[in-house]
């Protein structure tokens, strides 16, 4: 792990996990979208965290209420989703994600699929995508928690595969949210070189 300068203090970020499961939900089993979130953010971001966690049913009104909250109300600075992005007809998280967008973010969805395509040609029925609402970055990820690690963190392939979260801690600064510093060991994140902070 890269050790951070001593003394080095880092902003406080609020991240928003929401995982989408009818089953999950009430309990047919157990929930693993947001502990793979949970220790994957926990290990890649210096950052001290305020963690904000929900655990919902695949209902288009219900995701969309979650999100309004953890954006507006809860004011969580970077909110990701897990599950209820493909085909099948309860699969309606992109939907809800897109109702209460100001903007939307296409290329992160692109990415994810292009990763998860290295493994199984059926990520071309993924319809991940981001969105920005307000001061807030918004991801749709798998709901498998390889997966999900995979699309993060990217692949060390030759040639390596970027994982999506380099792009965010920028994404972050772009919408006026918290310096996110990450361990580059991880996942090194990307910023122009007048955006970097010393």
């Amino acid at each position: 792990m890269t050790t951070p300068e001593p003394g080095k203090t880092f902003e406080l970020v609020r991240i928003g996990l929401l995982s989408i499961s009818d089953r999950a939900s009430t309990g047919v089993y157990e929930d693993k979208g947001i502990p793979a979130l949970q220790a994957w953010l926990a290990h890649a971001l210096f950052n001290p965290v305020v963690w904000e966690t929900r655990l919902i049913p695949d209902d288009q009104f219900t995701i969309s209420a979650a999100l309004c909250e953890l954006v507006d109300v809860a004011k969580c600075d970077l909110v990701l989703t897990t599950g209820g992005t493909g085909p099948s007809p309860r699969d309606v998280t992109p939907e809800a994600t897109l109702a209460v967008a100001h903007k939307e973010l296409p290329g992160f969805g692109e990415q994810m699929r292009q990763i998860s395509l290295n493994f199984v040609p059926t990520a071309i029925l993924s319809r991940q995508t981001a969105v920005i609402r307000g001061k807030s970055l918004i991801i749709n990820l798998p709901g498998q928690p390889r997966a999900i690690a995979e699309t993060l963190e990217g692949l060390k392939s030759e040639p390596p595969v970027p994982g999506i979260f380099a792009a965010v801690p920028y994404c972050i600064d772009l919408i006026g949210g918290p310096y996110l510093v990450t361990d580059d060991t991880v996942c090194e994140a990307f910023r122009p070189a007048s955006a970097r902070r010393p």
